[in-house]
């Protein structure tokens, strides 16, 4: 038995054996169009760990018979490129395969980006960065992007079948009998990672004494013993912890509380208190604002408390916060008026300050007229009377739009019709 991992044995040779992946490997799709032209372009595959992005890229060299080299943008010096180039002048093409791209140095990219362009080499390089964040324009330019998805739960079963039946590079050799309960746990523990369940299962494989059949059993209790706590899909640095915070966001805006507290649940998983205390005050001004102006200070009083606190207890304050903002009224009618008026404000529409508004206090200002003119609200029936405030040049403009999502801001949005009637 090969001492090499069987994530690495078990490695796709050709296209159709990719697994996963289909809006780029399937019949039609970009990938497989180059495949069948046989014209592979240089590419960045980008993508959550375990997806298979450096397994398609030597799967891709491997269908069309290309030579390739596999190094690594950080460990890998540029003395190690200049090889590969000088390989790829003998072989008259030479695939590349680039693993943590994102990391390229000046040096290394300046090197490369003549070969890339010369197509002397197709560069194929992976990461679990957003390139649009973390790569070069100057590389990234002269790649097609492709995102790879996080596997299925039935992607990954389809794998650890292979790997079982497989009796030349996978665990078939082996009399195993794998549970349907040991099937899912590992398919579904893995978290899309097809590394750690082909991991998971090798490890259950040689680590399960044969029964009284010969046969080696894994049941549901060896697959939870041999699948470690699979760590959080996300960190907090990385661009996944991003699109986490913004589905946040986006599941509270849109008053789903279960997708709310799913995603919760994963910044919770993640650690970053922080990041949750301060989404969460955003939250309660931006998307819930007039329509319930309580849940500001409720949200930063939740805040508060899970800060004092600290995980695990932390989650209950939060979990209040959460629930209530999701279920809120929303409007976002304030903040949307004050940037009405700072476009306004950037285009160059500020105009004079109307006389009557200016300052009045200091001496001799009564003799340029300023405030003289002023009507004191307090001082008629409702503290209103009708006054220009806006400058000439901006008097008739009109930047709040309310809605009437909430009591409150029905309460407001009465009022303020109110006293768009009695204008002159």
């Amino acid at each position: 038995m090969s001492v090499q991992p069987l994530a690495y044995r078990m490695r796709p040779s050709s296209i159709e054996e990719i697994i996963g992946q289909k809006h780029l490997v399937s019949e039609g799709k970009t990938i497989n169009r180059m495949v069948k032209a046989n014209r592979l372009a240089s590419m960045i595959l980008f993508g959550p760990p375990g997806t298979g992005k450096t397994s398609m890229a030597t799967a891709l060299a491997k269908h069309l018979q290309l030579p390739h080299k596999t190094l690594n943008a950080v460990t890998d010096k540029k003395k190690d490129m200049e090889i590969v180039v000088e390989e790829a002048k003998m072989h008259g093409a030479m695939v590349l395969i680039l693993d943590e791209v994102h990391r390229l140095d000046k040096a290394k990219q300046d090197f490369l980006l003549p070969h890339l362009e010369s197509n002397r080499l197709t560069m194929i390089g992976c990461t679990t960065s957003n390139p649009y964040h973390s790569i070069n324009p100057a590389i990234r330019s002269r790649c097609h992007l492709f995102e790879l998805y996080q596997l299925e739960k039935e992607d990954i079963k389809e794998a650890i079948y292979k790997a079982i039946q497989d009796d030349k590079e996978g665990l078939g050799n082996l009399p195993i009998q794998l549970t349907n309960e040991a099937l899912d746990h590992l398919a579904l523990s893995a978290n899309g990672d097809l590394r750690a369940a082909l991991n998971g299962l090798e490890l259950a494989a040689f680590s399960t004494p044969e029964n009284k059949e010969g046969k080696i059993m894994i049941d549901l209790n060896a697959a939870e013993e041999c699948m470690q706590k699979k760590s959080f899909s996300h960190d907090k640095d990385g661009d996944a912890h991003y699109d986490v915070l913004s589905a946040f966001q986006k599941s509270i805006r849109g008053s789903d509380v279960n997708a709310s507290l799913h995603y919760l649940a994963r910044l919770i998983e993640a650690g970053d208190l922080d990041s949750i205390a301060r989404r969460l005050v955003v939250i309660a001004y931006e998307d819930i604002g007039l329509a319930n102006p309580q849940a500001g200070p409720r949200a930063l009083a939740a805040v508060e408390a899970a800060e004092r606190l600290g995980f695990p207890e932390a989650r209950i304050p939060l979990a209040n916060a959460v629930t209530e903002l999701a279920l809120s009224p929303k409007s976002n009618s304030a903040y949307k008026a004050l940037d009405a008026a700072l476009a306004d404000i950037r285009k160059g529409k500020s105009g004079d300050v109307p006389i009557h508004l200016k300052d009045s206090h200091y001496k001799g200002a009564a003799s340029l007229g300023r405030g003289t003119e002023y009507k004191y609200p307090p001082n008629y029936p409702n503290s209103w009377v009708d006054q220009q405030y806006l400058p000439d040049s901006l008097k008739k403009a009109n930047y709040f739009e309310p809605k009437t999502t909430g009591k409150f801001e029905q309460a407001l949005k009465q009022v303020f019709d109110k006293i768009n009637q009695q204008k002159s």
